[in-house]
């Protein structure tokens, strides 16, 4: 399991207090209405673990039906140079992940799909949602695809 996307060396810049204002909203209406669509998105409510602080952390992310079950998502940061601090905050924690949609919450395994796994990945992703198609482009930074797999009982 390699989380090993380095930042690359352009891209956009992403919002700052707007992202966060949205953001918020995103995640009560995804909790509130299980199955939400956001920007034509499928969306769900990531939680993951600080990787410096341990604490909680929950963003809204689209995502795609694995083929295997579970989700698919990209750490696309709409093109940005630097990938989102979610995905920094999944490869220090990749086994302390929880997936929220409407009331159900699911413990998940996170792992970044490499190699031809990926391009069969991107290929449906762009596919079904021909704006991440144009984020790629926006960046020279590969677009991480990270599957969430429910994990196991212990």
């Amino acid at each position: 399991m390699s989380f090993d996307t380095p930042s690359g060396t352009r891209g956009t810049r992403q919002p700052g207090r707007a992202l966060k204002w949205f953001n918020k909203w995103s995640m009560r209406r995804i909790r509130r209405k299980g199955g939400a669509k956001l920007m034509g998105m499928d969306a769900l409510v990531l939680t993951t673990v600080g990787r410096k602080s341990g604490e909680p952390r929950s963003t809204p992310v689209a995502w795609f039906p694995s083929e295997t079950g579970g989700w698919l998502i990209v750490a696309s940061a709409a093109g940005a140079a630097k990938n989102p601090a979610w995905y920094h905050n999944l490869a220090a924690h990749p086994d302390r992940v929880q997936v929220g949609i409407g009331s159900v919450t699911t413990d998940v395994v996170a792992e970044q799909l490499q190699g031809e796994e990926r391009e069969k990945a991107w290929r449906q992703i762009t596919t079904a949602m021909p704006r991440f198609a144009q984020y790629q482009v926006k960046t020279d930074r590969e677009l991480p695809i990270i599957r969430l797999a429910p994990r196991s009982p212990d």
